[in-house]
C-alpha cells in the first residue's frame, strides 16, 4: 500500500441464536439449562425473536464485500455473522498446527477452506483455492479479520506475483487512511523506491532490500507494543521501534491486494502477554458460587469439577480480553460451559453471563451437526461451525471478546464469530453486556467431570 486505503466495513445486523437441542429440553423440563442452575430464577429466558430464529437454517457466507459506491447499505452485507457458513459441511478442516502449537496459544486465522472470520472492504475478488487465499482482480483492498490484536507473534506464507504490490497490515483499523499513523503495513513490493519489501510503509525502511517476487516465502512478525521484529524465511530482516506520537495499541490483521496476483496461506497467531489466571497448586483468584453442588480440586496441575450444578468464578473481572485455556472430558456428550462477562453468582442467580458452550456430541456421526450447540459456540445464541474435540482428549480453546463481537478456535480453528446486536442489559442471558464481568467454570450436572488448565488471559486496549 502506498497511498490511503479507504474502507468500508459494517458489523453483522441480527442476533443468531443456535439450536438449542437437548439443554434446551432440560431448560424446560429440569432447570438444568445450557449452564444455568435450577435455582437460576433471574437469568432471563430467550426473548420470543430468539426463539424464532431457532428453526431457521444457517445462511449467512463465511465472508462478503461491500462494493465501492454503496456504502449505504447496512450490516446485512458483513462477514461471518455468527451463524453457520454455507461453507460448513461435512468433516472440518485437518488442523495446520501440532499439539505443542497449540498449547503455546498458536491458533489459525485461516481454515484453509473459507474466508470465515475475515471481512473485505470492497469488491477485490478474494477466494480460497487450493488452501491458499488469493486476489487478483479490482481496486486497491483490504481482507480483515474481524477482532482485533494487540501484542502477538504472527506467521503466514506469501507469493507475489512478478511486478506486484501488495502488503500484511498490522494493529489496522476499519478504515485505514495512512500507514504512516493508524497502522503498520510491512510491504510486498520489491520494486517500491522509497519502502521495498521488508519495510513499514511511511515508518521505516528495510536496512537491506531483499527480493521474493514468485516465490513462496514465510514473514514472522513479532509485535510487542512499540517494538516490531521482522523475519523473512526465519532471517531477521528489521528491528523497528516506534517512538514516534502515532504508536498504535491494538487493530486488525489485513491482507492487501494492491496490483497483480497475491496469495496467502497457513495465516497463523499467538497472542503475547498472557497472563495466567490459575496457579496449577490451589484456587487462589477463584471462588465457589454459593449454593454450588459441584466440587471444585485441584489435581495434577489441573482444576477438576465433578457433579453439578455448580460455578467456580475469578475474584477478577475483565471487558474486553483474550482468553484461552485447555479442557477435558471424561465422559461421553458430558456438558459444560466457561461463562464470561458475568454478574457475580449467586444462590439464586449463579450463571448470568454469556457461555462458551463445552458439548462434543454431533448427529449421525456429522461433526458440521452439533448435538447440543457444540464445544466453541456462545450458547443459546450461536451453533459451533463443527465439532472439533473428542471426549477424552485434551483440546485448546481460544475466546476474543471485544466489544459487541466475540469469536472463538477450538483446536486452532475458528468455529464462532458473532456480533450480539441484541439492546443492552445489564444480565448478557437477556441483552448485550459490554462491562466487564467474571469468568465462571460450569459443573452442569451430577453427571459432571472434566478438567481444565492453561488459563490466561491478556486484556485488549481500544483500538479504532
Amino acid at each position: 500500500m502506498q497511498s490511503v486505503v479507504e474502507c468500508a466495513v459494517r458489523w453483522p445486523s441480527r442476533p443468531f441464536c443456535g439450536k438449542l437441542g437437548l439443554a434446551f429440553c432440560l431448560i424446560g423440563l429440569v432447570g438444568l439449562g445450557g449452564c444455568s442452575a435450577p435455582t437460576d430464577t433471574s437469568s432471563g429466558a430467550p426473548s420470543s425473536q430468539e426463539v424464532a430464529s431457532q428453526s431457521e437454517s444457517p445462511s449467512a457466507a463465511p465472508a462478503t464485500s461491500k462494493k465501492a459506491g454503496d456504502r449505504s447499505r447496512s450490516n446485512r452485507e458483513t462477514a461471518s455473522k455468527g451463524e453457520r457458513s454455507q461453507e460448513t459441511s461435512g468433516p472440518p478442516p485437518k488442523p495446520l498446527l501440532s499439539a505443542e502449537e497449540l498449547r503455546e496459544g498458536w491458533f489459525q486465522l485461516f481454515d484453509g477452506q473459507t474466508l470465515y472470520g475475515w471481512q473485505a472492504d470492497n469488491d477485490v475478488n478474494w477466494s480460497v483455492r487450493d488452501g491458499v487465499i488469493t486476489a487478483d482482480t479490482g481496486p486497491l483492498g483490504l481482507l480483515l479479520t474481524t477482532v482485533p490484536f494487540a501484542d502477538f507473534e504472527l506467521r503466514l506464507d506469501f507469493r507475489l506475483e512478478k511486478g506486484g504490490n501488495s502488503g500484511v497490515i498490522l494493529r489496522s483499523p476499519l478504515e485505514p487512511k495512512d500507514p504512516a499513523r493508524d497502522c503498520y503495513e510491512l510491504n510486498l513490493c520489491d520494486s517500491h523506491k522509497t519502502y521495498p519489501t521488508g519495510s513499514f510503509v511511511g515508518r521505516v525502511r528495510i536496512d537491506s532490500p531483499v527480493s521474493v517476487e514468485g516465490e513462496w516465502h514465510t514473514y514472522h512478525v513479532r509485535a510487542e507494543g512499540n517494538r516490531f521484529r521482522v523475519k523473512l524465511d526465519g532471517k531477521p530482516i528489521l528491528d523497528f521501534q516506534d517512538t514516534s506520537d502515532a504508536v498504535v495499541r491494538a487493530g486488525r490483521i489485513a491482507l492487501q491486494k494492491n496490483k497483480g496476483k497475491i496469495e496467502f496461506r497457513n495465516i497463523f497467531v499467538r497472542p503475547l502477554g498472557m497472563q495466567s489466571l490459575f496457579n496449577g497448586r490451589d484456587l487462589t483468584g477463584w471462588r465457589v458460587v454459593p449454593g454450588s453442588k459441584s466440587t471444585f480440586s485441584v489435581e495434577d496441575g489441573t482444576i477438576r469439577v465433578k457433579n453439578g450444578p455448580g460455578f467456580l468464578e475469578t475474584e477478577g473481572t475483565w471487558a474486553d480480553f483474550i482468553l484461552q485455556w485447555e479442557a477435558i472430558t471424561y465422559g461421553d456428550e458430558l456438558n459444560s460451559g466457561v461463562f464470561f462477562r458475568a454478574m457475580p453468582g449467586t444462590e439464586e442467580a449463579p450463571s448470568n453471563g454469556y457461555e462458551v458452550q463445552i458439548h462434543n456430541g454431533f448427529k449421525d456421526g456429522d461433526r458440521s451437526q452439533p448435538s447440543n450447540a457444540g464445544t466453541g459456540a456462545i450458547f443459546r445464541r450461536t451453533t459451533a461451525r463443527w465439532v472439533i474435540p473428542n471426549d477424552r482428549e485434551w483440546f485448546t480453546v481460544t475466546l476474543i471478546a471485544h466489544g459487541a463481537h466475540i469469536a472463538t478456535w477450538v483446536n486452532g480453528i475458528q468455529v464462532t464469530d458473532w456480533t450480539d446486536t441484541r439492546r443492552p442489559d445489564e444480565n448478557p442471558r437477556r441483552g448485550l453486556r459490554l462491562k466487564a464481568g467474571h469468568i465462571s467454570l460450569q459443573g452442569h450436572d451430577p453427571t459432571t467431570d472434566l478438567a481444565f488448565r492453561g488459563f490466561r488471559i491478556a486484556p485488549l486496549p481500544a483500538s479504532p
